[in-house]
């Protein structure tokens, strides 16, 4: 079986006025979506999802990684993902037993657009022997606890909305540190009790901050939380400030959680070393793809830390990142988006199994599951910002 063609589908959903809603971000007006698509000579075609700017992600994929790979074995997972990584020096890599990036390789959408093509490469693969890619991975679960995420409400309101998704019935939730009336320490911790009191005390509540914080800030508002029992503060600072984050852990008993922007091992072991993160959370959209995301995990569980996959905005992304959670043993959280947003949970033909906080694992082959075949017309791309500060 040979490659024939790799593609990118590109997709958006404008987020209705009265759903609009400002973070740290600005005001989100919409959601966009890249889907990799891999065929076969065999008639077996792989789907993946990549993150990063759609237009440059498609370029990529298209002009730069399709001409690498149309004409080989999609089964060959490994080589392929060290021939898009290291470009022309792939024979001088594997003779030599290290990588060999090339300049642009290493980073940004390059790194995405691998992860997309590394996702639907498994998917193949699935397909192939029948098996969902989880199993192929090696499997540890078949269902795994779930956190509801979300927490935009301002004020006192955080306390019904966290408390209407544990009515869900998640034993986990989370909220953002800023809400949509704005962020200070006092506006930020007045919304973190009101949670607390929403849910009680037996529901875990975890709080993310977008890496929009500096360390000062990060540590005054991390010893004010530590009373109201919070199980992560997620990405407290700049992802490039591994040192101000170990800094912010040692300042405080609140576990620390990040990873979702971090692209190959690499930046994990960074963290990892550093001594900087409780909790990684690998996008394998990001990461690039389950190749990279297993190494990821691997390299965690030598350090004793825990695995909680990010997983936001895209239906695709969702899919793998199950099979992400039920293989690594050391996945022990899933996130659940609260957001209105299609793309995540009306592109495939069949829902996910997500029941009293659990998410269970699909027993189809490869992802498992079907892709509507009018996903491009439902949701047709619209270029520009997907936020307005």
């Amino acid at each position: 079986m040979k490659i024939t063609s790799v593609k990118a589908i590109l997709l958006s959903y404008p987020v209705p006025k009265q759903r609009q809603h400002r973070n740290d971000y600005g005001v989100v007006v919409k959601n966009d979506n890249v889907i990799v698509v891999v065929e076969t000579d065999g008639g077996v075609t792989g789907f993946g999802a990549a993150h990063g700017g759609p237009e440059a992600i498609k370029a990529t994929v298209e002009h730069e990684l399709q001409p690498a790979l149309v004409g080989e074995d999609p089964t060959n997972i490994e080589r392929l993902w060290e021939k898009m990584y290291s470009g022309s020096r792939l024979e001088p890599s594997l003779k030599r037993g290290y990588s060999l990036p090339s300049a642009r390789g290493r980073s940004g959408e390059r790194i995405c657009a691998i992860a997309g093509v590394d996702i639907a490469l498994w998917d193949i693969w699935g397909k192939v022997l029948n098996q969902p890619i989880y199993k192929l991975l090696g499997a540890s679960r078949s269902s795994i606890r779930a956190y509801a995420s979300g927490g935009w409400a301002p004020g006192d309101q955080a306390g019904e909305e966290m408390a209407a998704y544990a009515a869900k019935g998640f034993s986990a939730v989370k909220m953002r540190a800023e809400g949509r009336d704005g962020f200070s320490i006092r506006k930020s911790i007045h919304r973190i009790a009101a949670a607390r009191r929403g849910i009680g005390p037996d529901v875990e509540l975890m709080v993310d901050a977008h890496g929009s914080l500096d360390v000062s800030t990060s540590i005054r508002l991390a010893k004010r939380m530590e009373e109201f029992d919070v199980a992560w503060f997620e990405e407290p600072v700049s992802p490039d400030n591994h040192n101000g984050l170990a800094e912010v852990r040692r300042a405080t008993s609140v576990p620390i959680a990040t990873g979702e922007r971090e692209s190959t091992r690499f930046p994990f072991l960074s963290l990892l070393e550093k001594r900087a993160v409780d909790v990684i959370q690998p996008d394998i959209a990001i990461a690039g793809g389950f190749t990279e995301v297993r190494r990821i995990a691997a390299i965690a569980s030598a350090y004793g830390v825990k695995m909680a996959p990010h997983v936001w905005s895209a239906g695709v992304l969702f899919a793998a990142s199950i099979h992400v959670a039920m293989s690594a043993p050391n996945s022990f959280i899933f996130e659940v988006s609260q957001a209105a947003n299609p793309l995540i949970y009306d592109l495939f033909e069949e829902p996910f199994d997500i029941r009293a906080g659990y998410v269970h694992a699909p027993e189809k082959p490869g992802l498992g599951f079907t892709l509507r075949k009018d996903v491009e017309a439902r949701f047709p791309f619209i270029p520009g910002p997907n936020y307005i500060y």
